[in-house]
């Protein structure tokens, strides 16, 4: 970011001071005029009228955030943890001192996502959004379609810096949950709880399922996806099968992409490079820019809504057993327990009989009669590892009443 403004050198936009911890490492010599300091004192007494934050998290950077804001300060930042949690009170704060609260770089990186459904899109109702949400992830499940495993990618994406050392944010959907959150509130006008979105990691899924996958005409993606229903939500966060023919399948690497649908202007897509330090120092000096241009980004009223993840779509459901006689009778007989009909069956050759793999896909079914179909299943002793269920996207999925 400091590199992009001493580069573009602007009478509007001067760079006048950096806090950072052990400050002395990051001091550089291209940024004259600069005060370097450890002490976050000097950003709030400064006559700076912008501040940025880019430490991450929610202590002490709410904190921090709150202080700018409270002081007559605007605020740029890319934490999407706190706009997730407090995006609502902050945006608030900032009206009620006639400041600006920007976040563009929080969600999809350098991809304009935010501005644009602050701006471009500000006169459609969005009634559906679903994306890939985070890089770590897409790099993962894309890579792994050659038919690599995911510890082996995993490790690839750590070398490569993509994920940290503890890849928990990223992997088991609680970073994609977050940018969920802060894009249902600005596109479907609803403020959802974030520990009210289920999640489902990418640590399961093997390259077999690549294979059966590719049978099905699909691949697999990191899936964030939010429809308005009725009075409420549906939301969830997990590795789906996407089929080929969808855009999603077609985003790899590091690369985010945002599907929105709108009641009138129907679909739109971003896309592009989301994960990096260069897309999103672009996004916050784009909300710098934005700021110095005196130009006001709508931010629309969000009502609290309910949160269910009882789509009704089409399920994948990979078993690797002990083979023996009745085991197909067994599943059928515990999903239609639960009405739930099977579609298909798949069973590749080439495995030992102690360790199978085969694969069922089922009709469209609500979540919640599929894990108890399979919470009957787990306990069958032909089992040689817990039943992998990913669900199937479909185009228009059908309405959950």
């Amino acid at each position: 970011m400091a590199r992009i403004l001493s580069e573009r050198a602007s009478a509007d936009l001067t760079l006048t001071h950096v806090f950072n911890r052990n400050v002395s490492r990051k001091r550089v010599d291209w940024l004259p005029g600069v005060t370097w300091t450890e002490d976050p004192e000097q950003i709030f007494t400064s006559e700076a009228d912008i501040v940025i934050e880019l430490l991450g998290g929610l202590d002490p950077a709410g904190a921090w955030v709150r202080r700018a804001l409270s002081s007559g300060k605007s605020v740029v930042t890319a934490n999407k943890k706190l706009i997730a949690a407090q995006g609502m009170e902050l945006e608030a704060l900032a009206r009620q001192h006639g400041v600006h609260l920007l976040y563009g770089a929080a969600v999809a990186g350098g991809i304009p996502v935010i501005p644009g459904l602050q701006c471009g899109l500000a006169g459609d109702r969005v009634v559906r959004l679903e994306g890939i949400l985070n890089g770590t992830s897409n790099f993962i499940l894309s890579r792994m379609e050659g038919g690599a495993e995911y510890a082996d990618e995993l490790a690839e994406a750590q070398r490569r810096g993509y994920a940290e050392a503890d890849p928990t944010e990223d992997v088991d959907g609680f970073d994609a949950r977050a940018k969920l959150v802060i894009l249902s509130r600005l596109a479907l006008g609803v403020n959802l709880s974030t520990e009210a979105i289920t999640c489902q990691s990418i640590r399961q899924v093997g390259a077999i399922d690549f294979a059966y996958a590719k049978d099905l005409g699909c691949t697999i993606r990191p899936i964030a996806r939010a429809d308005v229903r009725g009075g409420g939500v549906l939301a969830l966060v997990g590795p789906m099968l996407v089929p080929l023919s969808s855009p999603l399948a077609w985003s790899r690497g590091t690369e985010n992409m945002v599907l929105l649908t709108g009641h009138y202007g129907g679909d739109v897509v971003f896309s592009g490079h989301g994960a990096g330090g260069n897309p999103t120092a672009v996004a916050v000096v784009s909300d710098l820019a934005a700021i110095s241009a005196g130009a006001s980004r709508r931010t629309p009223d969000a009502t609290s809504a309910s949160v269910t993840g009882e789509f009704e779509l089409r399920h994948y459901v990979r078993f690797v057993v002990k083979d023996k006689p009745g085991i197909v009778a067994e599943i059928a007989g515990a999903m239609a327990a639960q009405g739930i009909n099977i579609d298909s069956l798949f069973q590749r050759s080439g495995f030992g009989k102690d360790h199978l793999p085969f694969v069922v896909t089922t009709e469209p079914c609500v979540n919640s009669r599929l894990k108890l179909a399979l919470s009957k299943i787990a306990r069958a002793d032909w089992l040689a590892e817990p039943p992998l269920d990913l669900q199937i996207l479909e185009p228009e999925p059908a309405a959950v009443q």
